[in-house]
């Protein structure tokens, strides 16, 4: 089984069900990781290309 949202994709047979950011195997936590950290979003998708700025900023406009 599959969960899907307009940001976040699950499937168990990803990453073991790890939320990531749809279209990519990037981990959601990962960029919530980054921003707790102190890391401005720039840098996280320096080091993430596949993420799209706006699938970063939507999610952290909905859990930061």
């Amino acid at each position: 089984m599959t969960s899907t949202s307009p940001i976040i994709h699950s499937d168990p047979d990803m990453l073991g069900g790890i939320p990531v950011f749809v279209g990519t195997r990037v981990p959601i936590k990962t960029l919530l990781d980054y921003l707790e950290a102190g890391d401005s979003l720039d840098e996280f998708l320096d080091h993430f290309p596949s993420v799209s700025r706006e699938q970063a900023i939507a999610l952290s406009e909905e859990w930061v």
